[in-house]
């Protein structure tokens, strides 16, 4: 029996166009608070709608119009957000980069997509300016800071120095195919790839995200996810468009479970949204103290597969919440969703689904051909429906490897391994994490699994090196107290996995590291491979 593509009916679609939320939302409740930043100052939808036409204002003058690109490179403030605003109020795209990475690599990805504009701060206006002197854009530095710089191309303002901007900027009619923004991921080839997301992609999700979790005036809502992870979609559009407060994290207080548990209590945050490995450090924070009590309704995660033994006690410490999973890459944005049984039975020891497609998505199963699977094999996922990205901005040859047209729909095909059951897909591990070892295929997610489930492990990370005639698996792990002797953990996998699968090495460390978005950071774990065997 072969697979049926899940469809969903659909209702009609709204005027495609994201800055529409603020201007419908301001003109609903002008005085109430659109955002705090995270020193406690905090702007009302009136301030933030102001803001954002200043910044139109601004951009118009300096000659960017419907359709360019402006660059992001800056710490996440409320600054930032009235920059959004503005940008797509002109009708041009917003390209966010990590303001913790190298001012290199931001050139390369602003020069990749012929950005207009950069908006910035100080201290990485000065890293751009030393160390890529290539920048073509005008860098706008949007901080109250008064330094004298020498570089024709840098223009210091702030929203105080925009303020009274009278003059009028054209406000084109919505357009569901115009860029929104660009989001870059590495994915495992380490190349960059811009994901181009128009209006009607990222409309699509806000208006199911807005349906499924019905948020409203009266939320708080944490935005912890940085700008270039697509996570901040939800926290930003979601928030706007049902007139919620958003509280903005930045990096500092995002990485400190401690403070975190503080903010979500003196904030009274309602809505979470953020990578699984920020919750289990808060779950193993609090174990240690008494948990300060907390306001949250619900609770969103996403990103990478979130151990089964953490979540389980995260539940413990906040039975309140409603929880999900929620998965997606960020050329779909959420497309699957699986809401978290309270409690979770004590004999599941696998990690959950990712749910059952959504309402404005259509998935499939297929094999390495494109091809439908059988009803409940394993397959590669595959996505269609409105939010599925237009494509990589400039590489065509890279979007002809992902996207396809099947039945008159355009398709995306995730690289994720799934099998269909009854509570929905099950994710099996990626394709380009799976490796092949004396002729066996070895998924490396499914060894991952296997020690997730160890009690005296937090957290776990497997990779491999070398090619298929001398291939090593190695397996980094953190400990809940003391290391435990490489012959139990060999041991404990031996009884759950094929001979074959078993990692050749265990290598300790006191965390595992995470990239800008929260996730584990495979590719400096494949840099330490060949350290020295525990």
């Amino acid at each position: 029996m072969t697979a049926d593509i899940v469809t969903r009916e659909r209702q009609s679609e709204p005027s495609a166009d994201l800055a529409k939320y603020l201007d419908d939302t301001t003109a609903r409740q002008p005085s109430a608070r659109a955002l705090v930043d995270s020193d406690g100052s905090a702007l009302s939808y009136a301030e933030l709608s102001a803001a954002a036409d200043r910044i139109a204002v601004f951009l118009h003058r300096k000659g960017v119009v419907a359709g360019d690109r402006v660059g992001l490179f800056m710490h996440k403030s409320a600054h930032t957000l009235a920059a959004i605003f503005g940008i797509l109020r002109l009708g041009a795209a917003y390209v966010p980069t990590d303001a913790g990475s190298s001012s290199t690599r931001a050139a390369t990805l602003f020069d990749d997509c012929d950005v207009r504009v950069i908006f910035t701060d100080p201290e990485s206006a000065r890293h751009l300016t030393q160390h890529a002197p290539q920048l073509k854009p005008r860098i706008v530095v949007m901080q109250p800071h008064h330094e004298e710089v020498n570089d024709p191309r840098e223009d210091w303002q702030t929203l105080d120095m925009l303020h009274g901007e009278k003059h009028d900027y054209p406000r084109n009619p919505p357009d569901a195919n115009r860029l929104a923004y660009i989001l870059y991921t590495s994915g495992s080839s380490g190349v960059p790839k811009g994901v181009a997301i128009s209006q009607r992609n990222a409309v699509s999700f806000v208006e199911w995200a807005s349906a499924a979790f019905n948020v409203a005036a009266q939320d708080q809502v944490s935005s912890h996810a940085p700008l270039h992870f697509d996570l901040s979609i939800f926290d930003i559009y979601v928030s706007i468009k049902n007139g919620a407060c958003i509280h903005l994290i930045d990096a500092d207080l995002a990485a400190s479970p401690r403070h975190l548990a503080t903010f979500l209590s003196t904030r009274a945050i309602t809505v979470w949204y953020s990578a699984p490995a920020i919750l289990g450090m808060l779950a193993e924070q609090h174990k240690a103290r008494n948990p300060a009590p907390n306001r949250l309704r619900l609770v969103l995660f996403a990103g990478e597969v979130f151990p089964i033994a953490k979540l389980r006690r995260l539940l413990q410490l906040w039975p309140q919440p409603a929880y999900y999973n929620l998965y997606g890459p960020t050329e779909t944005n959420v497309c699957t969703a699986y809401r978290v049984p309270t409690p979770i039975p004590a004999e599941r020891v696998e990690p959950l689904p990712i749910g059952h497609p959504c309402d404005h998505c259509d998935t499939i199963v297929v094999d390495e051909h494109q091809q439908p699977v059988p009803d409940g094999e394993a397959g590669l996922l595959c996505v269609a429906g409105p939010s599925v990205a237009t494509g990589y901005w400039n590489a065509p040859e890279k979007t002809a490897q992902r996207f396809f047209q099947r039945n008159g729909q355009r398709w995306y095909n995730t690289g994720d391994i799934v099998r269909a059951s009854p509570e929905g897909y099950l994710f099996l591990g990626r394709l380009d994490r799976m490796i092949k070892r004396h002729g066996y295929r070895i998924e490396l997610d499914e060894i991952e699994s296997c020690l997730a489930a160890h009690p005296e492990l937090t957290a776990c990370a497997v990779v491999s090196s070398g090619s298929d005639g001398n291939t090593t698996i190695t397996a980094f792990v953190v400990a809940r107290d003391a290391p435990l002797c490489p012959t139990d953990l060999s041991r404990f996998c031996y009884h759950r996995l094929a001979r074959y699968m078993v990692p050749d090495q265990f290598r300790y460390l006191p965390d595992l590291p995470r990239t800008s978005t929260g996730k584990t950071h495979y590719q400096l774990l494949e840099r330490q491979c060949d350290a020295k065997q525990v």
